[in-house]
C-alpha cells in the first residue's frame, strides 16, 4: 500500500479543486483489511473527506463504489463519493463523522428507539428490491447471492473456525449427524425463499448517526438475500444489548414499515438467526486466532448464548444444539 506522503499525493491530484491535503489521521476500527483514514486540508472544507485504501485480497473490496451508487439510487443515506482511483485503490469519500449506533448503546431505550427506526427505514429501501428482476449486469456487480451454496459455506466456516478451531469437537462422527442433517435443512429452506437485497454486515458499527438520522456504510457486500438476515445481525448483535422486548417492537415496526406479515416474517427471522449467528461466531473465532485480532474472542460468549437462545426456539435448529457443546 501506498505511503503517508505518497497519499497525499494521491489525494492532491484527485481533489485538484479542493484545498491542499496536508495531514492523514488513520482511523482503527473492526476487522477489516481496509485503511480508512480522517483527511485534514489547510483550510476548512464544505465537507470532511474520509479516504478509505483497499486491495484485492477480499473480493467484494473493489465493489464499494458501485454498490455506492447502487444504494444511492435506492434512496438509502450513504457516503457521497468524491473520487476514485481504481489503479491505486483509493476512494475519498464523505466524512459523517465517527458516531455510530454502537456509540448509543448505553443509552435509554427512549433514545435509541427513534435511531433504530431510522436505521430500519434505511435498509427496508434495499429489502424492498425484487432480486429475481435484476439484470445479468446488476448480479454481476454485487457479491455471491445468498443462495444454497453460500449459506453451506456460511455452515462451515463455522464448523471449521468455531466448532472444531475454537471448541475441539469434530462434527464429522455419528453423534453430530442430526445435526448436520438440520444444517442441510436449514440452508435448503431459507435458499428456496424470495429475495431483495441485503446489505450483508448490518450491525451497528456499520451505521452512523448524524443529526438524528442513519447513514449505512460498509456496504460493499450488499447481494440478494433475506430482509431478515439483515434484521437478524442488526437485532441480535453481539456487539450490544437488546432485551426480547425491544427486539419484538423493533420487529413489529419493521412489519408495518414495509406491510409484511410479522408471524411469517418471525419464523424466518429466527432461521436467519441461526445463520448468521453462525457465521459471526465462525468469523470472531477465525480473527481472533488467526488472524491476530484477539480482541474479537471477547464477543464469543454473546454469540453463543444468543445462538443457543435462538436454536431452542424453532424445531428445526433444535437438533444444533450439541454444536455448541454443554
Amino acid at each position: 500500500m501506498p505511503d503517508d506522503s505518497e497519499l497525499l499525493q494521491l489525494t492532491r491530484k484527485a481533489l485538484p479543486d479542493w484545498p491542499r491535503a496536508m495531514a492523514l489521521e488513520a482511523i482503527v476500527k473492526g476487522g477489516s483489511d481496509r485503511r480508512f483514514y480522517r483527511l485534514g486540508f489547510e483550510s476548512s472544507t464544505e465537507a470532511g473527506v474520509i479516504l478509505m485504501v483497499y486491495t484485492m485480497a477480499r473480493p467484494d473490496n473493489p465493489r464499494f463504489v458501485p454498490a455506492t451508487y447502487r444504494l444511492a439510487g435506492l434512496g438509502v443515506q450513504v457516503p457521497r463519493i468524491f473520487a476514485h482511483d481504481a489503479e491505486a485503490m483509493c476512494v475519498w469519500v464523505e466524512d459523517l463523522g465517527n458516531v455510530d449506533l454502537h456509540a448509543y448503546r448505553e443509552e435509554p431505550w427512549e433514545t435509541r428507539r427513534p435511531l433504530y427506526q431510522a436505521t430500519l427505514t434505511e435498509v427496508a429501501h434495499l429489502h424492498s428490491v425484487d432480486a429475481a428482476a435484476l439484470s445479468t449486469e446488476d448480479i454481476a456487480e454485487m457479491e455471491l447471492c445468498f443462495d444454497e451454496a453460500l449459506y453451506e459455506w456460511e455452515q462451515n466456516y463455522f464448523l471449521t473456525h468455531f466448532v472444531k478451531g475454537f471448541s475441539g469437537r469434530d462434527t464429522s462422527t455419528p453423534e453430530f449427524a442430526k445435526a448436520r442433517e438440520a444444517l442441510q435443512s436449514l440452508r435448503c429452506h431459507l435458499a428456496s425463499l424470495p429475495r431483495g437485497l441485503v446489505h450483508r454486515d448490518f450491525q451497528s458499527q456499520n451505521v452512523l448517526i448524524r443529526e438524528g438520522s442513519a447513514w449505512l456504510i460498509d456496504y460493499q457486500g450488499v447481494r440478494p438475500g433475506l430482509a431478515e438476515y439483515d434484521l437478524a445481525s442488526l437485532l441480535l448483535d453481539p456487539y450490544v444489548t437488546l432485551s426480547d422486548e425491544e427486539r419484538d417492537e423493533l420487529l413489529a415496526w419493521y412489519a408495518s414499515h414495509t406491510g409484511r406479515d410479522l408471524s411469517a416474517m418471525h419464523e424466518t427471522y429466527l432461521l436467519c438467526a441461526a445463520q448468521r449467528l453462525m457465521q459471526a461466531l465462525g468469523a470472531y473465532a477465525n480473527l481472533s486466532r488467526n488472524l491476530n485480532k484477539p480482541h474479537f474472542e471477547q464477543h464469543i460468549p454473546v454469540a453463543v448464548e444468543r445462538l443457543k437462545t435462538v436454536y431452542q426456539g424453532h424445531p428445526m435448529l433444535k437438533a444444533l444444539l450439541p454444536l455448541l457443546g454443554e
